[in-house]
């Protein structure tokens, strides 16, 4: 079943496109890897689809619904999507635990004592139940990742949109994020990920889509786009990606 449907999507900065006619389709339980040069979209249009960014044009549909309309309450919408930014976005005077059950309990109504026990729960399975009361500060980079993950979890996404989110981190550190994700795979989270790891695309994703100009130039398998390319700028793009890691 299609989750999200997004047709023809536009935006511009100052009379810069950086979307343009970008068409993307996501079916449910699986994970779509976006991947491309700095500059070419990819945070824009997660940024779009969690309604954190006007569109000039198009229309997003989750779930049937067209939720890019403008009479529809962008906070309603972001209930049902989970987003993840490079830089984890912790609130740092509050501890992990209350990071976590901030939203529950403000936004979706639910009592204390079950958003903690959820949070918990959420923690225990990666690996951080002994930090609940620490404060982000106190933790690694690679921790503050996995809890903002843990964050967008615990209000049951429909959708987690990921964003560079090892870019920030130590190479060390990137291995404990990955293995999250590849957990939340395995148990059918969908999920719409920027990334330039592309061994780690390679093996996660269902599907690849480059991004250049604003706009899907090719997408496929990941064993095909990111090993046989078709199209001349996603073999330019790669090449690149190749001769850099040489140097």
């Amino acid at each position: 079943m299609t989750l999200l449907r997004c047709r023809g999507l536009r935006k511009t900065y100052a009379g810069h496109v950086v979307l343009d006619g970008l068409d993307l389709t996501v079916d449910e339980h699986r994970v779509v890897a976006l991947i491309g040069a700095s500059g070419s979209g990819k945070s824009t249009l997660l940024r779009c689809l969690n309604l954190l960014e006007p569109l000039d044009d198009g229309t997003i549909e989750l779930d049937g619904q067209d939720v890019s309309d403008p009479r529809v309450d962008p906070d309603r919408v972001r209930r049902r999507i989970g987003m993840v930014f490079q830089s984890y976005n912790l609130f740092p005077h509050l501890s992990v635990l209350d990071n976590i059950t901030l939203a529950p309990v403000r936004v979706h109504g639910r009592s204390r004592a079950e958003a903690a026990a959820q949070a918990r729960e959420l923690l225990d399975r990666v690996g951080l139940a002994a930090k609940a009361d620490d404060y982000p500060d106190r933790l690694s980079g690679g921790q503050q990742q996995r809890v903002a993950i843990v964050r967008a979890l615990a209000n049951s996404p429909r959708l987690m949109l990921l964003d560079e989110v090892t870019s920030a981190l130590d190479p060390e550190l990137v291995g404990e994020v990955l293995t999250l994700i590849r957990d939340l795979k395995a148990e059918g989270m969908t999920m719409v990920l920027a990334t330039h790891e592309m061994a780690f695309a390679r093996e996660v994703a269902d599907e690849v889509c480059f991004l250049d100009g604003g706009w899907v130039v090719e997408s496929g398998p990941p064993e095909r786009v990111l090993g046989d390319p078709t199209e001349p700028r996603t073999r330019q793009f790669l090449h690149r990606i190749i001769e850099a890691r040489r140097l």
